[in-house]
């Protein structure tokens, strides 16, 4: 069987985990963190682990494996970086929502939201992941990233926050045609009431979707 290391890069720490453990291991990450320093520190910390392939979930725009845009909160040095070559190992990486989306997959057409720093989004269609930016669409004079992340939730308060995601998602059900809304991400957790028609994922759906990258088409 292909042992799998999954690594998720966020903007606070890198999470790993390997097929077949029981606990995910981290360290931190931050505004200084580049590419470099990411794969030694996941090398220095999986030592004693074994692994065939590597699963990267990324903060940011990815196509065909490639990070093809700088993230906004970790170092520079992303875009084109040859991490096939600095890990020893085949590599596939995806960004981070979708890879938790995969991860949060039941059937049918699924939108996941993560509700961080910004909003992350994904579709997923009968098993396909389709990467979105639907935070960069605009909403009166900003965007959702702005009324929906960090920055929105601090401004109006946590009880108006989960009314404006509740409504977002009515908005995105009746467009997009849905089965099923997954709220992740850090501030998920801290939702008043979680919307009609939604779940709750959990961050560790991103290590079932790192998994099943080598088991599904993306």
């Amino acid at each position: 069987m292909k042992r799998i290391l999954t690594v998720d890069i966020g903007g606070t720490n890198v999470k790993v985990l390997v097929t077949g453990a029981n606990e995910r291991r981290k360290f931190h990450s931050g505004p200084e963190l580049t590419p470099e320093a990411m794969v030694e520190g996941v090398k220095k910390l999986t030592a004693d682990w074994k692994y065939d392939v590597v699963s990267i979930g990324y903060p940011g725009l990815v196509r065909h494996d490639r990070v093809v845009a700088e993230p906004n909160n970790l170092g520079p040095g992303w875009v084109d970086f040859d991490f096939e070559k600095a890990f020893g190992r085949p590599v596939k990486m995806l960004n981070d929502a979708a890879m938790q989306a995969l991860g949060s997959y039941r059937g049918g057409t699924m939108l996941f939201l993560g509700l961080g720093t910004g909003l992350g989004s994904a579709l997923v269609v009968e098993g396909t992941v389709v990467p979105m930016e639907l935070g960069k669409l605009s909403v009166r004079n900003t965007t959702f990233d702005d009324v929906l992340g960090r920055r929105g939730k601090k401004r109006v308060g946590n009880k108006l926050w989960t009314k404006r995601v509740a409504a977002v998602t009515r908005r995105f059900v009746s467009a997009l045609e849905l089965d099923d809304v997954v709220l992740g991400g850090g501030n998920a957790k801290k939702l008043k009431k979680v919307p009609e028609g939604c779940r709750l994922g959990a961050n560790t759906n991103a290590f079932i979707g790192g998994f099943r990258l080598w088991e599904t088409a993306h």
